[in-house]
């Protein structure tokens, strides 16, 4: 190679860099902050509530949480307790007990 061939290589590298430095420093758009902590009410209506079939960026919008919150409990890394076993209405609320009658003895 040239001079001029090495002038031309080392410009077209300097472009690269720089197209590849401002790709790199973009910020990820992943919703907002958390503005609070997850409830085991939260946990139930993201994994098996109304908020189920929504992606997760828009459920944390909702719920004003953050997308990782709603990723890790819908993974499982968080919440593992909060199954779905008919104590949960679809909003996250906790279903009334029922009292059962008193057995006479």
């Amino acid at each position: 190679m040239n001079m001029q061939e090495l002038i031309k290589a080392v410009a077209e590298l300097q472009a690269r860099v720089t197209v590849l430095e401002t790709e790199l420093n973009k910020k990820r758009d992943r919703g907002p902050a958390s503005e609070r902590e997850m409830t085991e009410g939260d946990a139930y209506r993201v994994k098996f509530g109304d908020l189920k079939g929504m992606k997760p960026k828009e459920a944390a919008d909702q719920l004003k949480l953050s997308y990782g919150q709603v990723y890790s409990c819908r993974g499982g890394y968080t919440f593992k307790q909060v199954k779905e076993d008919g104590s949960w209405n679809p909003d996250g609320t906790k279903k009334a007990k029922k009292e059962e009658p008193a057995t006479q003895k």
